[in-house]
Formats: structure tokens, sequence, C-alpha cells
């Protein structure tokens, strides 16, 4: 049985941020934004981890809480964009390579309740693995920025 985990007064900052409203209610801001079109968007994460900073999410730009509810299409166009950044991020950041995790309910590590694929930049050694919890720290709108104007530079008019 599929249910939601989203509170009845959820105000979903995902779906804030894709429509690039400004508000308490979400750590997204417009310049967080790398990539968009009319299935999905793609900006760098909020939160930073480790020696990992920079990591984007591919978000659908409709509501659907988890892998559950996902129609294809939008999970074919994200994985599509995810190849995209993923390839990017490898020219922009210089790293050595990719990881990629996509969590859904709250047993699975889940939040905020809107389905979101992330891509981490990896170094050689950098302990993604043993830091991704204990070294996540919240990055400035301003910080943020300067890792989506690499990512942007790169992807050009793909």
């Amino acid at each position: 049985m599929i249910t939601t985990h989203a509170p009845a007064t959820y105000r979903c900052p995902i779906c804030l941020g894709v429509q690039g409203i400004v508000s308490p209610d979400t750590l997204i801001r417009p310049t967080d934004v790398v990539y968009q079109d009319e299935l999905v968007t793609a900006f760098i994460n909020s939160f930073f981890v480790g020696v990992n900073s920079g990591h984007v999410i591919v978000v659908p730009n409709e509501h659907y809480e988890s892998i559950h509810t996902l129609p294809s299409a939008y999970g074919h166009r994200v994985f599509d964009v995810a190849q995209k950044i993923a390839l990017a991020m490898k020219d922009a950041y210089q790293c050595d390579g990719i990881t990629t995790r996509q969590n859904n309910e709250p047993a699975g590590d889940q939040h905020p309740f809107h389905y979101h694929f992330h891509i981490f930049p990896r170094y050689n050694d950098d302990g993604f693995n043993a830091v991704q919890l204990s070294e996540k720290r919240l990055a400035g709108a301003e910080e943020r920025a300067e890792w989506a104007e690499r990512l942007r530079g790169e992807l050009g008019d793909n």
C-alpha cells in the first residue's frame, strides 16, 4: 500500500523552489537552478556534504512524493538530465567520479516529501560515505550560486 508521509499542512519546499518562489518555507533560490525544462528542474542542493560541495538534485516540476507515484515519463527525464549533469559535473568540478542517490519514505531517509534524485561529485579518497551525515552543512545562497554558475557554464545550451 502506498501512503503519503507528508503532513496535511505540508508546504512543499521543492515545489516552491521549482516555481521560483523565495520564501521562508524553502531554502532553494533561483540562482541555485542549473537546468529547467517542461518536466524537470535541476539545482544545487542547499546542504553540502564533506568535501563534496555543489551536489545537484533533479526533481520533477510536478509534485510526486516518491518513486512509487512518479510517472515513468518523469522518471526517464530525471535520468536523462541526471546523466547530462553528471557529465558536466566531471568537467566543471574536475571530480574523479559520481555518486547518485534517491531516497524514499522516512525509513529510506527521504526528506522533503517530493521525489528528488541526488548527483554527488566524488574525489579519490574523499571519505564521502563516512562523512555524508556527520559533516553536512547548510551552504549559503551565494556559495551555491558559484557552484551553479560553474555547472551552467559547462551545460551551455544542452
